[in-house]
């Protein structure tokens, strides 16, 4: 078993024929926790398509638990970007959990299915346990379109969990979620990160809600690329040289960061 997660070297992806970033070398070892940071456009969720392999590098390569990316997939758990569900959807937060296991399969589970199977008694066991993980027990027998948004999001977490993942990829999970419950679900992050070990690469728009719980920040900004630990990352000199041109970094009152710099820059990341 290699000690990275995932490891790119000398790295370059394209889209249309237009470079998105180029000549990226990071590795992220198994059981860190890391943002993937940076403005609208540089190619965060095209990072997340390279490492599932749905999106082939354009120059250098790309080692993902210790295979070639899409080799790997089954030990993967994979977030996507999502909007709310409809207040109206009649499936239950349990059903939509125990889509991670055989949601290739036809239709909704029945809610008795597999009673009388020892398979599908391991299958429900194991559900009902990554909800437990999640949180998520006293509300996961109720439609899920009756959920709040930081319910729906922990029981798709679970769901993106429910398969034992060495790799968890989230793409935006805090997006649609108030202040409060993007601290929960980034503690809850956290701690499925530190307590099954499991490597989390998590895309945001703003570092803010999950700075305490990081161990490192990918920067992505102009066609490269940084990582290391937030306080090393996030500083005005360090983005100064990413963006190639001048960059603050201030502190609110709140210890919350925020980051100045040209229109290009500033504009799609501030509150950062």
């Amino acid at each position: 078993m290699t000690t990275s997660a995932v490891r790119l070297e000398h790295a370059s992806a394209d889209r249309g024929g237009r470079v998105v970033w180029s000549d990226v070398s990071v590795e992220i070892p198994r059981g860190e926790f890391v943002a993937v940071l940076g403005p609208n456009g540089v190619g965060k969720s095209t990072l997340l398509q390279v490492v599932l392999g749905l999106l082939p590098l354009k120059a250098g390569h790309v080692d993902v638990l210790g295979r070639p990316a899409g080799r790997a997939n089954a030990r993967i758990g994979y977030l996507p970007q999502r909007r709310a569900f409809d207040p109206a959807t009649p499936v239950r937060g349990v059903d939509v959990v125990r889509l991670g296991l055989d949601g290739d399969r036809w239709g909704v589970p029945l809610p008795f299915a597999g009673r009388w199977t020892a398979a599908g008694r391991a299958r429900n066991e194991r559900v009902r346990e990554v909800i437990d993980v999640v949180g998520a027990a006293g509300y996961a027998d109720r439609p899920i379109g009756q959920c709040s948004g930081g319910e729906q999001q922990r029981l798709l977490i679970a769901q993106a969990l429910v398969r034992e993942p060495e790799l968890l990829l989230l793409d935006e999970p805090l997006d649609s979620l108030d202040v409060t419950n993007q601290a929960s679900v980034s503690a809850l992050i956290q701690h499925v990160c530190r307590s099954l070990g499991v490597a989390v690469m998590l895309v945001a728009h703003d570092v803010n809600p999950i700075l305490p719980y990081l161990d490192k920040v990918l920067y992505l900004a102009h066609g490269g690329a940084l990582m290391g630990p937030p306080e090393e990352v996030i500083t005005a000199d360090t983005l100064s040289m990413l963006y190639g041109t001048p960059i603050d970094v201030l502190h609110d009152r709140a210890g919350r960061l925020v980051v100045v710099g040209q229109p290009d820059a500033a504009a799609a990341h501030a509150p950062h």
